[in-house]
């Protein structure tokens, strides 16, 4: 039996500099009585949460739960805010959901985030879904997709996503993407890389990886750049005009 108590103990006790509460995540197409029913259960496990806290050196974040309704995120938001927290997350989303919807709660919520703590999107990855959420006020994500995606040769570049499986790639002596400055990209080709994939080596899923955790944390670099120099507007609009069809 995992309690909010419990919870909050285990990441006490491992340390991290972020622990979360305890919630429900309920799948997209749940029906509006259960995300209502579920959005409560949430916030009186946050409470629990926040009273079970013992350390004052880690930030418990909260989390928003509400499903694809509008007037339920404001409620779980509002909840959220009540109890106080360091942070607030933005849990429920990349759950079987449309991206138009992805978006839309995103914008509801954005506006009713405090502004003086980190705004953290749960579960989130694809690229252009980072560059929406920032371009939304958020500031933190989490996701497998990177090094799943790797594993599975899917990599990401510049100009889009390439499958490293693919035959067009066989006799390709280059790299996974022109404009990367990777370890990967300054060494191998993609015909070595498809080679070693195709032979089931475990290089493959390793260089694949490596890549796509530095264009990743590439991506938020020039994202961060382009805040600071109050173009974000334009990085963004260059960003979906540089994506290619998958290849």
């Amino acid at each position: 039996m995992l309690t909010p108590e419990k919870a909050i103990a285990i990441q006490e006790a491992l340390g991290a500099d972020i622990i979360m509460c305890f919630d429900e995540c309920p799948p997209a197409t749940a029906e509006y009585s259960y995300v209502e029913r579920s959005l409560a259960m949430t916030s009186r496990w946050a409470r629990r949460c926040k009273e079970a806290r013992r350390r004052e050196d880690q930030h418990l974040f909260g989390i928003v739960q509400g499903g694809m309704h509008r007037d339920l995120r404001a409620r779980s938001l509002d909840n959220i805010r009540s109890i106080g927290f360091d942070g607030y997350a933005l849990g429920g989303l990349s759950v079987g959901e449309e991206k138009e919807q992805m978006y839309d709660v995103m914008d509801c919520c954005s506006p009713m985030m405090p502004d003086d703590a980190p705004r953290y999107i749960m579960g989130i990855g694809a690229p252009e879904d980072l560059i929406e959420a920032v371009w939304h006020g958020y500031d933190m994500f989490d996701c497998v997709m990177p090094t799943r995606n790797a594993r599975n040769g899917m990599l990401f570049t510049s100009r889009g996503r390439i499958n490293i499986k693919a035959k067009a790639h066989e006799e390709d002596q280059g790299p996974i993407d022109p404009e990367c400055g990777c370890h990967v990209c300054r060494s191998y080709s993609r015909a070595y890389l498809r080679h070693l994939y195709r032979a089931g080596e475990i290089l493959a899923s390793q260089l694949n990886t490596y890549h796509n955790l530095h264009y990743y944390l590439d991506l938020m670099r020039q994202a961060r750049q382009a805040i600071r120099d109050d173009r974000y507007a334009d990085f963004r609009r260059e960003f979906y005009a540089r994506q290619a069809s998958d290849q």
